[in-house]
């Protein structure tokens, strides 16, 4: 679908789809009067991927007035008409999903539910963010999404140093990780070349010490070399054990708090753009003091029709 047709569909949006940002896939739920709260096991079941429609988390749209939620309450009262209600695979709730984000803009865009289809304010449980519309960089026809993410802080220590040992299969010993929150929770581990990214075995729970009781989000990067001689722009490649989900294909809040990380590990004159390359694609994080953007594609794939037997387990599950 190129953006020409993007915001064209004369339908209603279907009960049931799947998008995705940079491959992080979601089934859509349009809930815009709030008469469909599913509970965590029905959202696990819709998400798994051998007995259900198959998602690394599940997106409730749904109207900020009919919510019934305090935070699209408060992003009613800033001007959001729509919320993103959004669970992670095994049903469990999340604050904030950058790669979410962009897709949820661009549903609202491709079936014109949005006022203004270039400047979206979307509510999520990390507060109200802001999508705009920009030109993809690499010269395709579709857009970018660029999403404010807010501001970002290090709840440790705040001063670059490790606040967490990761323990992860496939590597040889613990390693320091440094904890960001965006809105949900985040733990940066850099390793030393891409043969060891690879090496990390991500269908094992990775061990932290201390363990956070909410859990965390592990992103295991390398920062590679600069080749463009900029120094304000830098690159690395990501991969992302999610919390509630396992290893995802991308992770925009995980993409962010990678770049914050290798930007403050980089010291103060390091640089305050980074494209992150990680196993679904690129995106693109702009670090502004304590302001943080995330930019990157989204694409709709698929409308869905439950067949009676599924909807007949949904219902057991009630």
């Amino acid at each position: 679908m190129t953006d020409a047709h993007a915001a064209h569909h004369t339908a209603a949006p279907p009960a049931l789809s799947t998008g995705h940002g940079t491959a992080n896939d979601f089934v859509f739920l349009y809930d815009p009067a709030g008469e469909q709260d599913l509970n965590a096991d029905q959202v696990a079941l819709l998400c798994n991927r051998h007995s259900g429609i198959g998602a690394d988390g599940l997106i409730r749209v749904i109207r900020c007035a009919a919510a019934g939620i305090p935070e699209a309450v408060t992003a009613a009262e800033a001007g959001s008409e729509w919320f993103m209600d959004y669970r992670n695979a095994d049903g469990s709730i999340a604050e904030m999903c950058g790669n979410g984000v962009r897709a949820f803009a661009h549903y609202l865009r491709s079936y014109d539910l949005a006022a203004d289809p270039q400047t979206l304010p979307v509510g999520t449980r990390a507060g109200v963010k802001t999508v705009t519309i920009e030109p993809d960089p690499t010269g395709e026809s579709e857009v970018w999404y660029r999403v404010d993410m807010g501001r970002w802080q290090l709840p440790g220590s705040g001063d670059g140093a490790a606040d967490t040992l990761v323990l992860t299969r496939g590597i040889d010993v613990a390693r320091p990780g440094l904890d960001v929150d965006m809105g949900n929770p985040h733990t940066v581990v850099a390793l030393a070349s891409v043969d060891e990214l690879a090496a990390a075995e991500l269908t094992a729970v990775p061990q932290l010490n201390p363990d956070p009781p909410a859990g965390t989000n592990i992103e295991y990067i390398v920062i590679e070399p600069g080749g463009d001689g900029n120094p304000t722009t830098g690159s690395l490649r990501m991969r992302v054990f999610e919390r509630g989900v396992g290893e995802t294909q991308a992770c925009g809040t995980g993409a962010c708090a990678a770049a914050l990380a290798a930007h403050h590990w980089a010291g103060a004159h390091g640089p305050i753009q980074w494209l992150v390359d990680q196993p679904g694609g690129t995106v693109r994080v702009d670090i502004n003091g304590h302001q943080v953007s995330l930019s990157g594609p989204a694409e709709l794939t698929a409308a869905i029709e439950l067949s009676e037997q599924l909807k007949a387990r949904l219902r057991r599950l009630l």
